[in-house]
């Protein structure tokens, strides 16, 4: 902490320890002490290259130097060329770029509805999933099946009943005349990383096709090569209609995107908009981003790199009896039997290691897409002294 800073400028609206990063590099990241530290939160699967990857900085560089933003009333190269690519490589056929994960969770909102009022004789109702994580505007928050955000700004948006992750019958039971679609999360990761089945998602397609359903996949954070495939919805092999994306989209800088097919795709002038969206410099970035995930054998590297990871995992966990390791690619989860999450990532963070609970008995892993194992076995091994540290604390 130097003079020039002061932490009272800030709005306080979550604890924050008494350090100021200043500097990043992979998975990496210094404070202003010049102390290091691994870090494996990403800002929340934000930074999928790490942090500051000279792909990223450089076409932030040379889009700077081009133009920055010429007003969503006109077309940009970046944003055509970022749509094209998208819709490219999924089952979609429209992009509307935005400025984060929850605006294009707001918009998905908004179009399934207004695809009711046209199409269902304004049914309105989108079911959603108990432990959703869906964003914190009101709307999102409404969405989401967060139990800390029950009692908070109410009155909430109406119209989102919740079902159970993985249990149809839940589905089925909350569909009537003024349901419009489905949305969730194929990997829960908010709520501790708990997956929806294959099965379950393949399920869950047929079920609103048979309904006249829209199935929205938020895949805020699932998507961009995280689990795996370029989006999470690929594992199943379906085809949903609405997709959201944000944090690995844009590699460390504020983007989202909503996709939707051309029967989903509604919008009429003036329904949709937003002064910076799809603005060059971002989209930039999230070209950057799509042209290294590209790279041959890049999702592969995931894949293999995320089974090391739980094979790690899994033996650490026998190690010190704790539970079963989910998720899939590098989204992981370590269920810890017990309530010491927030235990742990305070001492890691002394010990130079970002961690991230989601759950006090859970502990969630979101490093760069392309981590190295030697920089996983560093974190076991870390994690590993710290949970010794810890058993043994409890035990005198």
């Amino acid at each position: 902490m130097t003079a020039a800073h002061s932490y009272d400028a800030l709005m306080d609206i979550t604890p924050r320890p008494p350090i100021v990063f200043v500097r990043g590099e992979g998975n990496w990241l210094w404070d202003g002490s010049g102390k290091r530290y691994l870090d494996f939160v990403q800002g929340w699967a934000v930074n999928c290259l790490g942090h500051s990857p000279p792909a990223i900085a450089e076409a932030l560089a040379r889009q700077s130097r081009t133009l920055l933003t010429p007003s969503p009333a006109f077309y940009n190269a970046p944003s055509l060329e970022l749509a094209q690519a998208l819709v490219n490589s999924s089952c979609f056929d429209h992009a509307f770029f935005t400025n984060s994960g929850a605006e294009a969770i707001e918009g998905a909102i908004k179009l399934a509805r207004k695809y009711g009022a046209l199409h269902r004789d304004g049914a309105y109702e989108i079911i959603t999933f108990d432990g959703a994580f869906h964003g914190r505007t009101l709307a999102a928050m409404s969405a989401s099946g967060k139990k800390a955000f029950e009692p908070l700004f109410e009155p909430k948006v109406p119209g989102f009943p919740k079902a159970k992750l993985n249990d149809l019958d839940s589905v089925k039971a909350l569909i009537n005349r003024k349901t419009v679609a489905v949305m969730l999360e194929p990997v829960q990761g908010e709520a501790g990383v708990w997956p929806a089945t294959d099965k379950f998602l393949q399920a869950l397609r047929e079920l609103t096709r048979q309904y006249g359903l829209l199935l929205i996949v938020d895949e805020i954070q699932t998507g961009i090569g995280r689990t795996g495939k370029l989006f999470h919805y690929q594992h199943a092999d379906i085809a949903p209609d609405v997709m959201t994306l944000g944090k690995g989209i844009g590699g460390g800088v504020p983007l989202g995107v909503l996709l939707a097919t051309t029967s989903a795709s509604c919008f009429e002038y003036g329904d949709q908009g937003g002064t910076f969206n799809g603005n060059p410099l971002m989209c930039a970035a999230g070209l950057a981003v799509l042209q290294q995930i590209d790279q041959p054998d890049f999702l592969q590297q995931v894949v293999d790199n995320g089974a090391f990871f739980v094979d790690e995992l899994e033996r650490l966990s026998a190690r010190h009896g704790l539970g079963e390791v989910r998720g899939r690619g590098l989204l992981l989860a370590l269920d810890l039997e017990r309530p010491i999450g927030p235990s742990i990532v305070a001492e890691a963070l002394r010990d130079g290691l970002l961690l991230n609970a989601p759950r006090p008995e859970t502990l969630r892993f979101m490093p760069a897409l392309n981590v190295t194992q030697y920089e996983i076995a560093q974190m076991i091994s870390q994690l590993d002294a710290i949970l010794a540290k810890l058993g043994a604390e409890v035990t005198h």
